[in-house]
């Protein structure tokens, strides 16, 4: 594993902290106990339930030590020394989409708490890192898979 460092907000840190703590202490036991009724169908070279199961202990061990790396290395932000002249990370940047010509207010987050879905991008998507360090009123072209999207600043806020 890399040691990446992973910029994140307080509320991105409780959230893979919880996470993880899920995955160690309500999953495990839930994964040996199907691989307990598994080992109990005899044969398991013919056993889909106990292949089944190995796959998904597999799988969240591997998401136990992905988030153990990513708090173990997380840059925690101060939430109360965001600036509101300049986009960053933590920023809440109301900008005006051209090309649907609408306002979108995105949270600008770490590559670890990206979730576009509600709007948090990351530092490092091409929108996120075209943003930062802009004010408002600054106009900014960003090269997506798509073409080219055009957004002016309209705001930047912290929660």
């Amino acid at each position: 594993m890399s040691d990446k460092k992973y910029i994140m907000t307080y509320e991105g840190v409780k959230k893979l902290e919880e996470e993880l703590e899920y995955l160690k202490t309500v999953k495990r036991k839930e994964i040996t106990e199907k691989i307990k009724v598994a080992l109990g169908y005899g044969d398991l070279s013919e056993n889909s339930e106990y292949d089944e199961a190995k796959n998904e202990q597999a799988f969240v061990e591997g998401r136990i030590i992905q988030l153990e790396n990513m708090l173990k290395n997380a840059t925690v932000i101060d939430e109360s020394e965001i600036s509101t002249d300049l986009v960053s990370v933590g920023s809440i940047v109301k900008v005006k989409d051209y090309e649907f010509d609408e306002e979108v207010e995105y949270i600008i987050v770490g590559s670890a708490e990206a979730d576009p879905m509600e709007y948090k991008i990351s530092n490092e998507s091409p929108v996120g890192n075209a943003l930062i360090g802009k004010k408002v009123g600054e106009i900014v072209e960003v090269n997506v898979p798509g073409g080219v999207s055009k957004f002016e600043i309209l705001g930047i806020r912290r929660d």
